[in-house]
C-alpha cells in the first residue's frame, strides 16, 4: 500500500514539474472552484427550507411592517429576504398565515392569481397551459372564497376533463370545496349562504354545474346537500306560516280588545278564543270578463241611473253575393270527335240549372277585461269568542256608609250586560276583524260572569284595612283632644290657685305693711325712736321707688304689670 502511494505522488510530482505556469494556475483555480462548490452545497443543504408565503415579494414598507407584526402575533417564525420575500416554515404555517392576511386585508394589492403564466421558457406544452389554467383557476377562486366575511379558509379541487370526439363519452367538470367557517359563523346552517358560495363556484368555472359542486367543512359534513333538507325546509315553512298565522291572531285580538276596553273596561273584556285559517296555497288564475260599453255616465245628482249602454259596438261589415244560371261545364273532345263524357251524365247536357249564394259577416267590439291573478296568503276564515262580563258595585245604606255583610266582606250588587251592549259588542268585533259571512266567518259575544272571588277578598282586606286605619286616626284624635283638654283644664286651676295663693300673700304683706306704718305713726306720734331693720329699710326704699318710677313712667310701668299677667 505504502509502495503505491510512493509511486503515485512521484507521478504526480513529475506531472507537476511538466506543467507549465499557466497549466498550474488553470489547475489550481479548477480546484479551488471545486473546493468552494462543495462547500456551498453542503451549506444550503445544511440550512432548513423554507416556505415563500407570498408568491411576489413586498415591495410596499408599510405592508411589509404590518405582515411582519401580524406573523408576530401568530408566533410565526419567518425570513424576510433582500428582495422582500416573506418565508415561513413550512406549507401549514403558510397556507394558514395566507388565510389570515386575506381576511384581514394585508395581501398587496398586486398580487395576482394569474402569475403562474408570467413564467418564461423556451418551449411550453399544451398539457402544461392546461394545468397552469387549471391552477390559476384554482387559486382565483380560493381567493374568492376566502373573500367573503363568513369564510376564514378554503381549499378547491377543479377536474377539468380533456374533451372528447363523441358528447356520451365527455365527462362532466367537477368541484370540490372545502371551506373553514370563522368562528361564530352560521353558514353551516344557513342555506342561502352556502348556494351563493355554489353559485359563485359554478359561474367562475366553465361548464360547471350545481349537481357536479360538493361543499365540505373540516369535519366532511357535506354542506349543499340540498335534497336531504328538504323536510326541514318543509318544517321552516310551516313554523313561518304558523308564526304569521299567531301575528295576524295577535294583531285581531289587539283590535278587539282596543274596540271593546274603552266601552266597557280592561278588566270586563276576555277574548276566549280566536282562530285564523290562512290559505297558503300558490296558484296563477286568469280570468276574462266581457260587459257593456258604457255611451253616456251616470248622473249622480238624479235618484235614479240614467247612463246609457249597448251590447257591441260594430267594427267591421262584409257582404258577399254569388249567383248562377246555366248548364254548367260539359267537358267535350275536338271537333268532329265523340265526346268522352259518360251515358249517365250526357242525357243531363241539355239541363239548365241556377243558384244563389250570399254571406254576410259582421265584426262586434266588446269591452273584454283580462285578469291575471297570483295566489298569495289569503284568509279563509275567522271564528272569534269574546266574553264579556257584568258590573259589581257596593251597596250604601241611606247615610252613605257601605253595607257589610255578616262575615265582615262587603255586600256587592251583580248587574249583567244588556242584550243591547251585546248586539252593540257583536258588532264592533266583526268591524274589528273584518267579518265576513260569505266565507263563513263566526263571531260569538256572550255574557259570562267572571270568577272575582280573589279580586273580592283583596278588595275587602284593602277596605278593612282602610277602616282600620281611619278608626286609628280617629280615636288617637280623640285621644289627643282629651289630653289636651286636660291639660288646659289643670292649668287653668293651676294658675287659680298660684293667683290666689299672691293675693293671699299680697294681703298678708300688706296687712303687715299697715301694722308697721301704723306702729311708726304712733311711735313718731308718742316721740320714740324705733330702731328698723335692714330688710325693712331697703322694703321701705323699694316700696318708694316703685311708687316714685309710676308717677314718673306710668306707661313703662303698666307694660310690666301687663306682661307679668301674661306670663300668669
Amino acid at each position: 500500500m505504502s509502495d503505491w502511494i510512493k509511486q503515485r505522488r512521484e507521478q504526480l510530482s513529475k506531472l507537476w514539474s511538466g506543467w507549465t505556469t499557466v497549466q498550474k494556475i488553470v489547475f489550481a483555480g479548477i480546484a479551488v472552484a471545486a473546493i468552494g462548490g462543495t462547500i456551498a452545497l453542503l451549506s444550503v443543504s445544511a440550512s432548513p427550507s423554507r416556505v415563500p408565503l407570498l408568491t411576489r415579494p413586498v415591495t410596499d414598507p408599510d405592508f411589509l411592517d404590518r405582515i411582519s407584526f401580524r406573523l408576530d402575533e401568530e408566533n410565526v417564525a419567518y425570513t424576510i429576504g433582500n428582495d422582500g420575500r416573506i418565508f415561513v416554515e413550512n406549507e401549514s404555517a403558510a397556507r394558514r398565515m395566507r388565510a389570515i392576511l386575506t381576511r384581514e386585508q394585508l395581501v398587496p394589492p398586486r398580487t395576482d392569481p394569474w402569475e403562474l403564466f408570467d413564467i418564461e421558457r423556451w418551449t411550453q406544452t399544451d398539457f402544461e397551459r392546461n394545468v397552469n389554467l387549471q391552477r390559476s383557476i384554482t387559486r382565483a377562486l380560493e381567493q374568492h372564497i376566502v373573500a367573503l366575511e363568513e369564510v376564514d379558509a378554503a381549499s378547491v379541487s377543479l377536474v377539468i376533463p380533456g374533451d372528447r370526439l363523441f358528447s356520451e363519452d365527455q365527462q362532466p367538470v367537477t368541484a370540490s370545496v372545502i371551506i373553514e367557517p370563522r368562528p361564530g359563523s352560521d353558514i353551516r346552517e344557513n342555506r342561502r349562504k352556502i348556494e351563493g358560495i355554489e353559485r359563485l363556484i359554478m359561474f367562475a368555472v366553465e361548464g360547471l354545474q350545481s349537481r357536479h359542486i360538493t361543499i365540505n367543512d373540516r369535519s366532511g359534513v357535506v354542506l349543499n346537500n340540498f335534497e336531504s333538507l328538504a323536510e326541514f325546509d318543509d318544517l321552516e315553512i310551516r313554523r313561518r306560516e304558523l308564526q304569521v298565522t299567531r301575528e295576524l291572531e295577535e294583531r285581531y285580538i289587539s283590535s278587539i280588545r282596543s274596540a271593546l276596553e274603552g266601552i266597557f273596561g280592561a278588566d270586563r273584556v276576555r277574548v276566549a278564543n280566536i282562530n285564523v285559517d290562512l290559505d297558503f296555497g300558490k296558484f296563477t288564475r286568469e280570468s276574462e270578463e266581457f260587459f257593456p260599453i258604457i255611451t253616456r255616465q251616470n248622473n249622480p245628482r238624479t235618484p235614479f241611473d240614467d247612463s246609457e249602454f249597448v251590447l257591441n259596438i260594430p267594427r267591421s261589415e262584409r257582404d258577399f253575393l254569388e249567383r248562377f244560371e246555366g248548364t254548367g261545364f260539359n267537358p267535350e273532345g275536338p271537333p268532329g270527335q265523340e265526346g268522352q263524357t259518360p251515358p249517365e251524365y250526357l242525357d243531363r247536357a241539355g239541363v239548365v240549372g241556377s243558384y244563389n249564394r250570399e254571406e254576410l259577416t259582421r265584426n262586434f267590439e266588446l269591452n273584454r277585461t283580462v285578469t291575471n291573478e297570483t295566489g298569495a296568503p289569503s284568509v279563509q276564515r275567522i271564528s272569534v269568542g269574546v266574553a264579556l262580563d257584568g258590573r259589581w258595585e257596593w251597596e250604601y245604606d241611606d247615610n252613605g256608609n257601605v253595607v257589610m255583610n255578616p262575615d265582615g266582606s262587603i255586600s256587592r250588587t251583580y248587574t249583567p250586560i244588556s242584550p243591547e251592549d251585546l248586539e252593540i259588542a257583536r258588532e264592533l268585533v266583526e268591524a274589528a276583524v273584518g267579518f265576513s259571512s260569505g266565507r263563513g266567518d263566526q263571531v260569538r259575544v256572550q255574557h259570562l260572569q267572571f270568577n272575582r272571588s280573589a279580586q273580592h277578598r283583596e278588595e275587602d282586606d284593602v277596605f278593612r284595612r282602610q277602616r282600620q286605619v281611619q278608626q286609628i286616626i280617629l280615636f288617637s284624635l280623640l285621644g289627643l283632644a282629651a289630653l289636651l283638654a286636660l291639660f288646659i283644664v289643670v292649668r287653668i286651676i293651676q294658675r287659680e290657685l298660684e293667683r290666689r295663693r299672691r293675693r293671699r300673700e299680697e294681703e298678708l304683706a300688706r296687712q303687715h305693711q299697715a301694722m308697721r306704718e301704723a306702729a311708726l305713726r304712733s311711735a313718731e306720734e308718742e316721740g320714740t325712736e324705733v330702731e328698723m331693720s335692714v330688710e325693712e329699710r331697703a322694703r321701705m326704699e323699694m316700696h318708694e321707688n316703685a311708687i316714685n318710677m309710676a308717677r314718673e313712667h306710668p306707661e313703662d310701668v303698666a307694660q310690666l304689670i301687663r306682661t307679668w299677667l301674661m306670663e300668669e
